[in-house]
């Protein structure tokens, strides 16, 4: 059966020490052109997002998570995507974290 295959990037994560007032970038780059991703802020406080490092994206409350599906049901050829090399930042927005961490995961498909 023809079709796209689903193909997960290994987990970045970042913990709650290593974020501070100013951009941080989570894990490495993309590898592939994103379809999909899950972002988890496990840590006590809302934090502020960016996929440049430089603008505010995002934010995302304490304990919260967002799932983007950006081109799941697209064609390996066409549809929209986040750009491969595309890294995600975070910083604190509400003050400094003091337990947990972020998780981000990466759906790809070809």
């Amino acid at each position: 059966m023809a079709g796209i295959r689903f193909f997960m990037e290994p987990q970045r994560s970042l913990a709650f020490g290593a974020i501070g007032a100013g951009y941080m970038s989570i894990g490495a780059a993309m590898a592939n052109p994103v379809r999909m991703y899950e972002l988890h802020n496990l840590t006590d406080v809302t934090l502020q997002f960016s996929l440049d490092g430089i603008d505010d994206h995002f934010p995302l409350a304490a304990n919260g998570y967002k799932v983007i599906d950006i081109a799941s049901n697209e064609t390996t050829t066409d549809g929209w995507y986040l750009g491969q090399g595309t890294s995600f930042y975070v910083k604190n927005f509400a003050g400094a974290p003091a337990s947990g961490g972020v998780y981000l995961c990466i759906a790809y498909g070809n």
